[in-house]
């Protein structure tokens, strides 16, 4: 049988009682759309029903014969099985035991079941094994960390397949200047190639949720560029904190001044070098700025390389944002 490490994942990972009483907004909660066979709400999973658009997804990827396939979410297995007939080998990462164990029947005594691995559990705290490619029906609400995890596992996978809600994959792929434009789009695309292939409406699933989906091809920059996410997610967080209105203000927001001064008088000590006794972080970030052209531009429309220019300025001063 497919191996499944429940012990060690399953027992640590279990909803606490606040989290199951609580409601996801993205499906609706009424009988209607009650899973006959599965507790879908548990996790916040909504089953691909739909045989076309499962091969659809699939064949996206582009399979070879060779590739090792990470599945997150393969819930009872319809894009699973799809994937068994392309690749070498499949790791399905799944929440529930009860979808792990139909999943776990449906292959039994067949050829492919040699080819897969479950392992039951939360796909976030998981350590992943090698694989070539991620093929996923993410769970709403893991979107951001499952996206932002499959980009910081090394080796770096080949391309990854991803369904979506809407609005967060039309957020992955946004360009400067769009509506959509946003921390998220920066923070991601500094380190993908990342586009919209498929839109997948909600009756094509089982509890049918309250959102439209999509799916994006997202392919890691390899190598990827020499910048720590910390840096560059700390510099987005505090221009995209208000997007609209101008890089300076920004800065000059509650709270990040005094985080910056601490940075920099962290990084004169790393560095044996005394900080001045006149210290004015405010002057030393308007001189950036300044010097930039950067003062009254808004992040709203700074695509990923005015950001890293801006970064690497800060750094050339000694301020840090990690």
């Amino acid at each position: 049988m497919p191996r499944a490490t429940t012990d060690k994942f399953s027992r640590a990972h279990q909803p606490s009682a606040k989290a199951s009483g609580s409601k996801d907004k993205s499906y609706d909660e009424g009988s209607s759309t009650r899973n006959p066979i599965f507790n879908t709400e548990r996790f916040g999973q909504h089953i691909l029903k739909n045989p076309l658009v499962a091969q659809s997804i699939v064949d996206k990827a582009n399979l070879r014969p060779t590739d090792r396939v990470l599945e997150v979410g393969p819930g009872t297995g319809n894009l699973t099985v799809r994937i068994l007939e392309k690749a070498k080998h499949v790791t399905a990462v799944e929440m529930d035991p009860r979808m792990a164990a139909e999943l776990t029947k449906r292959v039994q005594g067949k050829p492919e079941q040699r080819k897969l691995d479950i392992m039951i559990g939360d796909f976030v705290k998981a350590d992943l094994p090698y694989f070539d490619v991620c093929i996923s029906n993410t769970p709403y609400q893991i979107s951001s960390p499952l996206i932002f995890k499959l980009l910081s596992h090394r080796p770096l996978p080949r391309i990854c397949i991803l369904m979506f809600q809407r609005e967060f994959a039309l957020r992955l792929v946004a360009q400067p200047g769009s509506a959509l434009w946003s921390r998220l789009s920066a923070n991601v695309q500094l380190y993908a190639e990342v586009d919209h292939v498929m839109k997948v409406g909600k009756n094509n699933f089982r509890p049918a949720p309250n959102v439209e989906s999509s799916v994006v091809r997202v392919v890691p920059r390899d190598p990827p560029p020499p910048v720590k996410f910390e840096e560059f997610d700390g510099l987005t967080r505090i221009i995209f904190s208000r997007r609209n209105k101008t890089v300076h203000a920004g800065f000059m927001a509650k709270g990040v001044l005094e985080m910056l001064e601490g940075n920099y008088r962290t990084w004169c000590a790393e560095q044996n070098k005394i900080v001045e006794d006149d210290l004015d972080m405010k002057a030393q970030v308007e001189k950036v700025l300044t010097e930039t052209v950067n003062s009254d531009n808004r992040a709203a429309k700074m695509d990923v390389n005015d950001l890293l220019k801006l970064l690497s300025a800060f750094h050339d001063s000694g301020i840090h944002f990690a």
